[in-house]
């Protein structure tokens, strides 16, 4: 598949940086590094998307420096074994890649970028994780912390400038190259889902079902997964990121896909619930109330609108729904929540949760999706409809809308 991004993209980016980031500082970043599977082997790489958004480079450990009209690449540290087993960093692909001509060999690049260092009062980077995240419960890749703590001891002097925000506002209003990779991943994913949803009565196991889909986005071209697919039948879709993927489909009644390709790091985000045998009324009725809802967020998006305000009207929304359907009886945060835990909308992009301020009004080419869901764990039910949207002058573009909604 031909690439969706040429020199110029990552170039650019860089550019647009130094203009959005006014100091004089010296910007700073690392690449992610490997992480480690168990015993000698590790976890496929994925880079750091902000990384990967101003240099092109799928290399671990590789540091990029921007210093005023000069920037340079410094690789990282290779051991015989490395070379051996991984092979030679190849400079010239590095270059024609990121746009950058100077690459420095890592004991030549630090001595050059420590001189710098000793001089400066600021240094621009992006701030290091905490090594474990409590709210989602996974930890974080360690490069940028470990380069920190280098920074801090060859600069002891100097203050640590956070691009975060800077990087955040470049990510989220979406350039043409990645709206055409956007669009891709949606296509490839509407295409395989629409391919297993015909032959769903022919799967005995929803991870059967999961390898159809993994199959269907590796035949058509794609990274593969976005993110870890979501098969679940019946009260597993309650479990909102269910990954398991192994039960048994006889006697479900309902099943659930969330899934979505990646390509060249962008991100689709689909999700539609299925129903396995004929649809019981109250089925149709919690499904319809959800195809209610997902119309309402779509009708009020566009640009101006900010996400607080925006979740809040769908709150309101699907609380009448909630109580229509006879599951409460007065609507408030807490008892809406009690049957839809989760946020209407994410922004979309290199991370399926793309870098956001949600704080900021909407504006065109902003990319995010809109998944609402009603699940009742006391029911066995758990349905929600996801679909990927594309903020226009007009409103809200449905990327995802050739995919049909129907639960039948």
């Amino acid at each position: 598949m031909e690439s969706h991004f040429t020199a110029e993209f990552f170039k650019s980016n860089r550019d647009k940086l130094r203009t959005l980031f006014t100091g004089t500082a010296p910007i700073v970043m690392t690449a992610n590094g490997l992480l480690q599977r168990n015993g000698d082997t590790t976890y496929p790489f994925r880079q750091d998307s902000s990384f990967w958004y101003l240099t092109g480079i799928d290399e671990p450990d590789v540091m990029l420096v921007i210093d005023k009209d000069k920037e340079y690449l410094i690789l990282p540290e290779r051991t015989d074994t490395q070379t051996v087993f991984d092979g030679v960093i190849d400079k010239e692909q590095l270059a024609a890649r990121s746009g950058i001509q100077t690459i420095i060999d890592y004991k030549t690049g630090w001595k050059q970028l420590t001189s710098r260092l000793k001089r400066v009062k600021h240094v621009a980077t992006l701030a290091a994780m905490p090594s474990y995240i409590n709210r989602h419960g996974f930890y974080t890749n360690p490069a940028r912390a470990r380069m920190v703590k280098s920074l801090k001891e060859q600069a002891p002097q100097a203050e640590l400038l956070d691009l975060r925000p800077h990087l955040t506002r470049l990510r989220m209003v979406k350039q043409p190259q990645e709206l055409a990779a956007i669009k891709t991943a949606v296509a490839v994913t509407i295409a395989t889902i629409k391919e297993v949803a015909r032959k769903r009565s022919s799967y005995n196991y929803e991870n059967e079902v999961e390898a159809a889909i993994t199959a269907g986005l590796r035949r058509r071209g794609t990274d593969g997964h976005a993110y870890q697919p979501i098969i679940a039948s019946d009260a597993n879709a309650c479990t909102l990121h269910y990954v398991a993927n192994n039960a048994s489909l006889e006697n479900k009644k309902l099943l659930l896909v969330d899934v979505g390709a990646e390509i060249e790091h962008y991100a689709a985000d689909i999700t539609r619930t299925f129903a396995l045998t004929k649809p019981s009324r109250r089925f149709q009725a919690v499904y319809d109330a959800v195809l209610e809802v997902r119309l309402f967020a779509c009708s009020i998006l566009k640009p101006d609108v900010v996400m607080k305000e925006y979740e809040h009207s769908v709150e309101q929304f699907i609380g009448e729904k909630l109580r229509e359907l006879g599951l409460i009886k007065t609507i408030s945060h807490e008892t809406v929540r009690r049957y839809y835990p989760h946020s209407t909308s994410h922004f979309l992009g290199l991370d399926v949760h793309d870098a956001a301020d949600y704080a900021r009004p909407l504006e065109t080419d902003m990319v995010l999706t809109v998944e609402p869901g009603i699940y009742i764990p006391e029911e066995a039910i758990g349905i929600r409809i996801e679909d990927d949207i594309m903020i226009t002058k007009r409103g809200a573009d449905v990327l995802s809308d050739s995919l049909p909604r129907a639960l039948t």
